[in-house]
């Protein structure tokens, strides 16, 4: 893909503190107008990595290009076309959720005076607070504080869109809303750059994604091919779960622990899964089913990184 054709794109980039390397040889390429999931453990260096990306940590080595310009240098031209929530959004504790935005519209010299209001309440009810613009940000919930947080990144038209954990504190109507909002603006012809932990946030909104690991890249590129990198399963349901393991054991497989009426094995490259069918019809084991199953996209987080994906809502 070439530069033209992404809107992040990093190479060799690297950050240490001290001799510590937080991020090392990250080579991003995040194709515009996705929807793109970083992913990694805590400590993996996505939240240095975006930091970098925004111009708010400088690199100690490699290069970034924003939206066709390299960063810092070109960051006073193109971050007024990039919207962030990033680390948790901070506001003015007394002041309502439309006077905050007001205040922070203000302090954007591109953003236009006349048409301030009319902007500040389209972002308001875009992420579902028009009700509660009128509330001092004190009195917000947590959900409440992230949904202010999108809307001031969306007070202006963005090209780009950086989200760090975006749905972090909301209900789990609030977190569909926020899906439907990210789908919409990547509708639009908007480039989305989302960090998360949450695997079901991930698969049902990223068409692309990156996997960090202890500072390093371990994976990226569309979700379908990074599904399909993964080996295949074959699972049996069977009474007989004994007789079935020992049938796929003949066949140089190796089943995981059975799991009451259940057991699963890895297939190599090339087998047949046909092979295990006849083996079990062959052994007289009763199969109530049998079935091929990818690998799904937490086997793969925990393939590449050695650990666990938060899976819950």
């Amino acid at each position: 893909m070439s530069s033209a054709e992404l809107a992040i794109e990093t190479v060799g980039l690297g950050k240490t503190f001290g001799r510590q390397a937080a991020v090392a040889e990250l080579a991003l390429a995040v194709p515009r107008g996705s929807v793109f999931g970083f992913l990694g453990p805590n400590g993996s260096g996505k939240t240095t990595t975006i930091r970098m990306l925004l111009g708010l940590s400088s690199a100690t080595s490699g290069d970034i290009r924003v939206l066709g310009e390299q960063i810092p240098d070109a960051a006073a031209q193109v971050l007024p076309r990039v919207g962030a929530l990033v680390e948790g959004p901070a506001f003015y504790p007394f002041l309502s959720g439309r006077e905050n935005l007001r205040r922070f519209d203000t302090a954007n010299r591109h953003a236009s005076s006349t048409t301030r209001g009319a902007r500040v309440d389209a972002a308001l009810d875009r992420v579902g607070l028009g009700h509660a613009a009128g509330k001092k940000a004190h009195a917000y919930s947590l959900g409440m504080k992230q949904r202010l947080g999108l809307a001031n990144a969306l007070l202006m038209p963005r090209d780009l869109l950086v989200l760090d954990e975006p749905t972090n504190g909301l209900d789990p109507q609030g977190t569909r809303e926020v899906r439907s909002l990210i789908r919409s603006l990547a509708s639009d012809g908007t480039t989305v750059f989302l960090s998360s932990h949450l695997l079901a946030e991930v698969e049902q909104v990223c068409t692309h994604l990156a996997v960090m690991s202890t500072g390093r890249l371990v994976a990226q590129g569309s979700l379908d091919d990074l599904r399909a990198q993964g080996t295949e399963r074959v699972a049996v349901r069977t009474p007989d779960v004994a007789d079935a393991r020992r049938v796929l054991e003949s066949l140089g497989l190796t089943p995981d622990l059975a799991r009451d009426d259940r057991v699963s094995a890895a297939l190599p490259a090339g087998f047949a899964p046909e092979t295990v069918t006849a083996a079990l019809v062959r052994a007289d084991v009763r199969v109530r089913g049998l079935a091929v199953e990818g690998e799904t996209l937490e086997d793969r987080f925990v393939a590449l990184t050695g650990e666990g994906f938060d899976v819950a809502e």
